[in-house]
């Protein structure tokens, strides 16, 4: 049972968190600031936060538990803004989709105070974003990556844990370079296709015909691209040479794919397919299975 909770940014991610910890019985009082008034009144008025604070550092102080829920960009100032009340007692968490930026921030800024950030990335969310479509279940059964700095407290970082789990996600740890890498593949990369492949058939002069043709799979394969732009604008910058990399990998399975279809090799692409196809069916959330050489 915390005190109270600080949320830091009360959109979707952190109203979600603050339902969560309220629905499980584990935090007395939920404090919130965002950038904007209105969306600080609007989750107090739907019963996300119980009182709005005027500025981040009102939001930490009294706090014994702090989730920063801002956009990757807006991570430095939000540490400048609360870094004279870090204090080592008080578990501070991110939801940054990326990692190494936000760590590498939280050494140049909180210095001697970082022991006390436990960043961390919910696998979880909504192509609509806004306080208005947070929900309590929202991180139930999904993952949850830890990156703990070395000079993270071992009991902050075992409280995370604590917390996360008690609101039904799986926890794991890794290093902040191989979170990078690693979503770079299966999230970042994905949503750069999406954009691009997306644009690129609206911006056919024939484009508004074809997508009226279009069906469930291409719905299917295109629902990411409704992302938010501004959230996904500050991930690709931020992780672009692990993104760079997956989309260089990306083309040379593309090139493969089209030379044999140039070459007429019906053979050839029906293997290339197979192996893809397979590796799909046998793929589970949260599963190696289906990813060879991992």
């Amino acid at each position: 049972m915390f005190n109270q909770l600080g949320v830091i940014g009360c959109g979707l991610m952190g109203g979600s968190f603050a339902l969560a910890l309220k629905r499980a019985g584990l935090v007395k009082r939920v404090v919130g600031y965002s950038k904007s008034p209105s969306t600080t009144e609007l989750a107090k008025r739907l019963g996300v936060i119980d009182v709005a604070a005027e500025s981040a550092l009102l939001a930490v102080a009294s706090s014994d538990i702090v989730l920063i829920a801002v956009p990757v960009a807006a991570t430095e100032s939000t540490f400048k803004a609360i870094r004279h009340l870090v204090e080592p007692h008080v578990l501070f968490m991110d939801v940054g989709s990326t990692k190494r930026d936000v760590v590498d921030t939280a050494r140049r800024v909180l210095k001697e105070r970082v022991g006390a950030f436990v960043p961390a990335h919910p696998i979880a969310g909504k192509e609509s974003a806004g306080v208005a479509h947070a929900d309590a279940s929202l991180y139930a059964g999904r993952q949850v990556i830890l990156t703990p700095l070395a000079q993270t407290a071992p009991e902050l970082v075992q409280k995370a844990t604590d917390v996360w789990s008690a609101i039904g996600s799986q926890v794991l740890k890794m290093t902040p370079e191989n979170h990078d890498s690693a979503f770079a593949a299966v999230s970042h990369l994905p949503h750069l296709l999406a954009f691009a492949y997306f644009s690129a058939i609206m911006n056919q002069p024939a484009g508004r015909d074809f997508l009226s043709l279009a069906g469930p799979g291409f719905r299917d394969f295109t629902r990411i691209a409704a992302s938010d732009p501004a959230v996904w604008r500050d991930i690709l910058l931020a992780n672009r040479e692990e993104v760079m990399k997956q989309a260089q990998r990306f083309r040379h399975s593309l090139d493969a794919i089209e030379h044999v279809i140039r070459a007429g090799n019906p053979q050839a692409l029906e293997d290339l397919i197979r192996g893809a196809a397979e590796g799909r069916s046998n793929w589970q959330i949260g599963s190696s299975r289906g990813t060879p050489g991992k």
